[in-house]
């Protein structure tokens, strides 16, 4: 269950939602595409409801398990949602680019490494040129060098103007984010940079602050 969690996301930048495993990550990323059950209250994302039609074309959304058919090539798994999307052929080609695909693409998804498939999920997520990229645990069970080529590549998007969401529950990659959502039971605890969360809790690494933040004398500031 969430309560009165509000977002405001900078355009062109990487904001990490982070938190422990329950801490309503997950359901808060399902609930800003719509796809949410039980939700009470208000959802907006980009101005319009969340879910709306309007929408789909505007965010890219990476699920935390993977969303693509492990049976199919790389290639065909694109095609199809691009299929879907009534996209031209030109836009396989340019995500499979992006996301660097080429010497996998004919391979079966379940004959690929962890990183290429994820990059594979993300190359969905990237069909149609979406504003805003909603990313749930998208460097889980990856060894740290597949990590940072996933996020060299996040910061890419980034840099292009692409707005990023990205949860995680490792607490070191809350350095390569611009902001910081930190949350606990369904709750934010606080909304800022990596530099202003070691500044305010006196710690010298992520999570040692998240821990200071979190205990039982650490309320929010």
């Amino acid at each position: 269950m969430l309560h009165d969690v509000s977002l405001t996301l900078p355009t062109g930048g990487v904001t990490g939602l982070l938190g422990p495993s329950g801490s309503g990550k997950s359901t808060l990323l399902r609930s800003l595409m719509g796809i949410q059950r039980g939700v009470s209250g208000t959802v907006e994302v980009l101005g319009a409801p969340a879910g709306s039609p309007t929408l789909r074309a505007r965010i890219g959304y990476m699920m935390q398990s993977s969303g693509v058919f492990t049976d199919l090539t790389v290639a065909d798994n694109i095609r199809y949602f691009a299929g879907l999307l009534h996209l031209p052929r030109a836009e396989i080609e340019r995500v499979i680019d992006l996301c660097d695909l080429h010497t996998v693409r004919n391979s079966p998804v379940s004959a690929v490494s962890g990183g290429q498939a994820n990059r594979v999920s993300l190359a969905v997520a990237l069909l149609g040129g979406p504003d805003l990229l909603v990313l749930d645990e998208p460097t889980v069970g990856l060894d740290p060098v597949l990590r940072a080529e996933l996020w060299s590549l996040f910061r890419s998007l980034a840099a292009s103007g692409k707005t990023l969401l990205v949860s995680s529950h490792v607490m070191d990659e809350a350095t390569r984010c611009d902001r910081l959502v930190l949350m606990r039971d369904g709750r934010m605890l606080t909304s800022t940079t990596p530099a202003q969360l070691l500044s305010t809790t006196g710690e010298s690494d992520p999570e040692a602050a998240f821990l200071t933040m979190i205990a039982p004398h650490g309320d929010p500031p």
